[in-house]
């Protein structure tokens, strides 16, 4: 169990907390694959690509973004620290202040989206059982309820959650409930007359798939805050392949399939309702409290930057941050969050680029000896993927951007650091 106050985002976890495998990771990260953000994030595709486009966006974008996770994950692995923490490595002290202001403010948002998308969706299922303009309808309470519930698993800290709640029994009912929707969808929907339709073309291919990809990239700034807690790299990677890949090509695709089947053409909340009359909206219900998890990692992890800035407590940033994240949830409307998806991709993809390179082939996962406060060099390469994307995205968006982006700061990165020396003589993480 995660004792408050016995581990610190800035230094290696011990190695009697590294209890973590390849089931726990599995199960980690097909629960955060599976989620109402990422039904909605099919739903987007759905119009301008149809299914066949859709369904191949999704598979290409989350096979390359989770291969790349999982790299990530394997760092947090080899070196004990928290993904912040880790940036150091690759930054210097000084370097990874950027990108944790940064993540901190996008865990933020992402944590108020998660709330409100829950706050939405119960509103919708309490309003189909008990009417219109009962308590159950409430945004207000549904917002508080989901925020006060994610606040405390972020609270109890990742191991409680991961080996307590979810292994033991929160995989088997989300796998029930994906089960069941796709069960509703075979039997109800002409799906050879969806598949023979094609899409309207107002959504690119390129585009779709670097929406697909930025799914699992988004977790990038996250996922070290889980994996360093895992025992070895190899399972951390293979559970976190398999289980986001599945996971999230399993939703992605319902997301899809619903879209085009029973999703009535500019009805608000379109999507919620076809899923709401699936198994008298139970799965939608299971679906739905599992959303809380993503909340509660987004939560977390603010929380584990915030530490790494001020020096506070990880357990005490948590409930500050998820106070902030309900209230935001309870006075603001969901939007469409395309845009949102892709910023993140244009900042994080290519500064994960460069700390790939950096910690596999430049420094072969061995640690230096001293960590610098900043590496210019770095920045610089970041600086170079990060133009390169909102230079594709705004003049060649039929190319796509966040591949591109990633592997020119990693290419940078490769050549720039080639001048500097590792300490070849420090033992692998």
């Amino acid at each position: 169990m995660n004792t408050p106050g016995t581990y610190s985002p800035d230094l290696p976890v011990s190695a009697e907390r590294r209890v973590l495998g390849g089931r726990d990771l599995f199960s980690l990260w097909f629960s955060l694959g599976i989620g109402l953000m990422v039904l909605q994030t099919g739903a987007l595709l759905a119009p301008g690509l149809g299914m066949s486009g859709a369904l191949l966006a999704i598979a290409l974008g989350t096979l390359v973004g989770v291969l790349l996770l999982a790299g990530a994950g394997v760092i947090g692995t080899d070196t004990g620290l928290s993904s912040m923490a880790s940036l150091t490595l690759s930054l210097g002290r000084r370097g990874a202040m950027l990108p944790a202001v940064l993540n901190l403010l996008q865990l933020v948002g992402w944590g108020s989206f998660e709330i409100i998308v829950m706050r939405d969706a119960a509103s919708l299922l309490g309003a189909r059982a008990f009417g219109e303009g009962g308590l159950w309808t409430s945004p207000l309470l549904w917002a508080l309820f989901f925020g006060g519930l994610a606040t405390l698993l972020a609270v109890s800290g990742p191991l409680t959650f991961v080996r307590k709640i979810l292994r033991q029994w929160g995989i088997w009912l989300l796998l029930g409930a994906c089960l069941w929707l796709t069960w509703n969808l075979l039997a109800k929907a002409d799906l050879a007359a969806l598949w023979a339709r094609g899409g309207d073309g107002s959504m690119p291919f390129a585009t779709g798939l670097d929406i697909a990809i930025a799914m699992p990239l988004s977790w990038l700034p996250l996922i070290a805050d889980y994996s360093r807690f895992g025992r070895r790299a190899k399972p951390v990677f293979f559970g976190t392949v398999l289980g986001y890949f599945i996971g999230n090509c399993w939703l992605m695709s319902l997301g899809v399939g619903y879209t085009l089947a029973f999703a009535a053409d500019g009805e608000a909340n379109a999507l919620l309702l076809a899923l709401a009359g699936a198994g008298m909206g139970i799965p939608l219900l299971l679906v739905l409290l599992d959303e809380s998890e993503k909340a509660f990692a987004d939560i977390h992890s603010a929380a584990v930057s915030g530490a790494m800035l001020s020096g506070l407590k990880v357990e005490h940033l948590a409930l500050a941050i998820g106070v902030l994240c309900t209230l935001i949830a309870c006075f603001a409307p969901l939007a469409q969050y395309e845009s949102f998806l892709l910023l993140i991709g244009s900042l994080f993809a290519p500064l994960f680029g460069v700390v790939l390179v950096d910690h596999f082939v430049l420094r072969r996962r061995r640690s230096p000896a001293q960590v610098p406060g900043l590496r210019g060099l770095s920045l610089l390469a970041w600086l170079g993927g990060v133009s390169t994307y909102h230079l594709l995205a705004n003049l060649y968006p039929e190319v796509g951007a966040t591949l591109p982006a990633l592997v020119m700061a990693g290419v940078l990165q490769l050549l720039l650091g080639r001048g500097v020396s590792y300490d070849r003589g420090t033992a692998q993480a």
